[in-house]
């Protein structure tokens, strides 16, 4: 049954993206943005949980229409980014550098230069494929991921990331070779903005309401020593990006090992926070971010 499930999926998914191969990157990004305003009238369900989730993080400043807007431009860049991903796969190194305007860099040399490797943090925000594709040809780059639940798609994707110099770590067992890839000071990059399961969380404040947040970051950087980098990858003018790399997030460990980890994980998702902050447009608002809930008081 998923097998057969799975090949329709895929068999959209090549539709879908048969332009792709013929139009220019211009005309792919125009399709993407149409099919996102298309599903941002025909998905219900992910609108909906756009607008909750929505109304969670910025309460009542935003009128109806401005909230309407807000999920149309989300839906639409949405579209974008996967057109604009799917077409990565098509282009050459040198032409994705062309599309890419870097801010920061020294942030991960200086980085590099401390000789216990690097976490990466970022969100569903931009476009983030790009800017894993453009950090792997910069440095050596191990990317955090979860394996696709259709494993066609999945292996699309994952040659895209490859064919690019970005390996990929599975969540599954993927301890070890995080740990390992930080020890020979390399990079690892990990999406820490989505929702995950009660008993693998820690909750801290996002949006002013407790999130189920991975703890994955705070602790491989507690345990080797690694510099926590916030990156976000922003379309500017003409169909360009803006690779932005941040400061470190510092820490002091105080012997408390799961505080530490409250408390640096709490500070990596502020600074998730501030970034979508400046431009809601370009988040995932559709993830039901707030799903997982805390333990009830006593």
């Amino acid at each position: 049954m998923h097998k057969k499930r799975h090949k329709r999926e895929y068999a959209l998914f090549r539709l879908l993206a048969a332009p792709i191969s013929v139009f220019p990157r211009s005309a792919c990004l125009v399709l993407g943005h149409c099919l996102g305003g298309l599903l941002s009238m025909l998905d219900k369900k992910h609108r909906r949980t756009a607008g909750r989730n929505i109304d969670t993080a910025f309460l009542d400043t935003l009128s109806e229409k401005e909230k309407r807007r807000l999920i149309f431009r989300v839906f639409t860049h949405f579209g974008r980014t996967i057109f604009d991903i799917v077409k990565l796969g098509r282009m050459k190194k040198e032409t994705i550098r062309s599309l890419v305007d870097v801010e920061g860099f020294h942030h991960l040399q200086d980085a590099i230069k401390r000789g216990n490797g690097v976490l990466l943090i970022s969100a569903h925000y931009g476009n983030w494929e790009i800017a894993s594709v453009h950090l792997g040809q910069m440095c050596p780059l191990w990317v955090i991921a979860r394996e696709l639940d259709n494993p066609l798609l999945e292996k699309d994707l994952r040659q895209i990331r490859e064919h690019f110099g970005g390996r990929v770590i599975y969540k599954k067992n993927a301890t070890r070779r995080i740990i390992q890839a930080l020890r020979a000071n390399q990079a690892v990059a990990i999406l820490m903005d989505q929702n995950v399961l009660r008993s693998q969380a820690v909750f801290v404040p996002f949006f002013g309401k407790q999130a189920a947040t991975t703890p994955a970051a705070a602790t491989f950087a507690l345990r080797t020593g690694a510099v926590l980098l916030p990156s976000f990858c922003t379309p500017i003018e003409k169909n360009r990006y803006r690779l932005e790399i941040f400061p470190p997030v510092e820490y002091q460990p105080s012997g408390d090992t799961p505080k530490d980890i409250e408390a640096l994980t709490e500070a990596c998702t502020r600074t998730i926070e501030n970034q979508i902050r400046k431009r809601p447009q370009w988040w995932l608002w559709m993830h039901d971010r707030w799903r997982s809930r805390p333990d009830p008081p006593g």
